[in-house]
């Protein structure tokens, strides 16, 4: 077992993206954004999973906009194009899974 650490870090800087972990089908990001800041549009190579564990995060894909938030998760399938825009300060963990 092994446990990895995401401090909240907003306070100190903006935007914060970083790996917490990383095997060899799976990668963990976690992402803190304060409120008003934004992604551009990009795309992975795997399956994307987004858990949001604190504030909202408006994700846009192909002319979509869907809310992400502590009360449900986001499923992206590979190469899916999306953007990002946090409602409000946000963490959340992203899990990007190859088959």
């Amino acid at each position: 077992m092994e446990r990895k650490e995401t401090p909240n870090v907003l306070e100190e800087k903006a935007k914060k993206s970083a790996a917490v972990l990383q095997t060899a089908n799976a990668k963990v990001m976690n992402i803190q954004l304060r409120k008003g800041e934004a992604i551009p549009e990009h795309h992975a190579d795997a399956e994307v999973v987004i858990v949001v564990r604190k504030g909202r995060v408006q994700f846009t894909s192909e002319g979509e906009t869907v809310e992400a938030t502590p009360e449900n998760v986001l499923h992206m399938a590979p190469m899916e194009n999306h953007q990002l825009l946090a409602a409000e300060d946000s963490d959340l963990l992203v899990f990007q899974i190859k088959a």
